[in-house]
């Protein structure tokens, strides 16, 4: 049984189809990245999953049951990707609120708030920032405050919608070790991003959207290695000459590059030969430092799959 099914659902405004026919399935104890350029669809498939909107066609399933059933999203976790909170209220007031919406009784809740602020470092020794009113905190410590909110219910299910949108590498970190600690604990997470170094470091399974399509859906090894050709991350020791950008630019060596101005991931071009780029860039003068065939990264399919022109186009649909 999996977590999560969607069987060919459909969504449609006026004038505009935003998820077409889209299935999926989520196994159970993973995280399952949804990734897509801003207006994929994303959003709205995460609003059809949790019964907030219903789809024109098709079925959602959560537990094998469908959504629609009553008491199956109560074991359900959800941060959505408009961040809301109470913001003249106290911190722990709110989050004591909260749980009582989903039958936690207030000293099972307090104990829980506690645990959840100690643990994301929103109580420490010298503050305890439970005691402080929302509009106090920074915008990292509110997105720390609605994600204990997600989770205070200890739901098996938890949904975030673009959860690293606006954190500080810091509170990135935070969020990014709950997640994985959900999983261990055998939590079913899925989490909605455009970001996909952060989805090819977390992710076991992952689907791509765009234009409210599904492009391609796998497991992170198994979409890679069906993209894999020849691929050459390669690493300068400074910046590029023209004779190294000559040589980079050579279609009969190189058939696409992703240019971070001292880091290249490079996809060899039908026959290129990767000793060759190699020989050739030491005699253009390159300083390298890295130099290592590899299997494409998920940014790179995310490109390759859905194109600057599907990004465009996605990001004038709804989300």
């Amino acid at each position: 049984m999996y977590a999560i099914e969607l069987r060919s659902i459909v969504k449609r405004y006026e004038g505009h189809v935003a998820v077409r026919g889209l299935s999926l399935q989520v196994p159970r104890g993973s995280v399952y990245g949804l990734l897509g350029p801003n207006g994929a669809g994303k959003t709205t498939s995460i609003r059809m999953l949790l019964n907030i909107i219903a789809p024109d066609e098709g079925e959602v399933l959560i537990g094998g049951v469908p959504n629609t059933q009553k008491g199956v999203l109560d074991r359900v976790g959800y941060l959505p990707e408009e961040r809301g909170l109470y913001k003249k209220m106290q911190v722990r007031r709110l989050l004591r609120f909260l749980a009582e919406l989903k039958g936690i009784g207030r000293r099972d809740a307090d104990a829980r708030i506690d645990q959840w602020l100690d643990r994301l470092d929103l109580r420490t020794a010298t503050k305890d920032w439970g005691d402080a009113k929302v509009d106090e905190l920074s915008r990292g410590m509110q997105q720390k405050v609605q994600f204990i909110g997600t989770l205070l219910h200890d739901p098996d299910l938890v949904i975030l919608d673009e959860p690293f949108s606006g954190l500080d590498p810091i509170n990135a970190q935070a969020l990014k070790d709950t997640v994985v600690d959900l999983k261990r604990r055998g939590k079913t997470v899925i989490f909605s991003t455009h970001l996909m170094d952060n989805a090819e470091r977390m992710c076991d399974s992952v689907c791509i959207i765009a234009r409210g399509e599904k492009v391609l859906d796998g497991t992170i090894g198994d979409v890679k290695a069906a993209h894999g050709g020849s691929h050459v991350a390669l690493g300068l020791d400074g910046a590029s000459t023209a004779a190294v950008n000559a040589v980079l630019a050579d279609r009969t060596l190189v058939a696409r590059i992703d240019d971070s101005s001292r880091y290249f991931e490079i996809e060899l071009a039908p026959g290129g030969d990767s000793k060759a780029l190699l020989r050739r860039l030491v005699e253009a003068g390159a300083g390298i430092d890295r130099f290592e065939l590899v299997q494409p990264s998920l940014h790179q399919i995310f490109i390759e799959k859905v194109g600057a022109t599907g990004i465009e186009r996605g990001m004038s649909g709804h989300g």
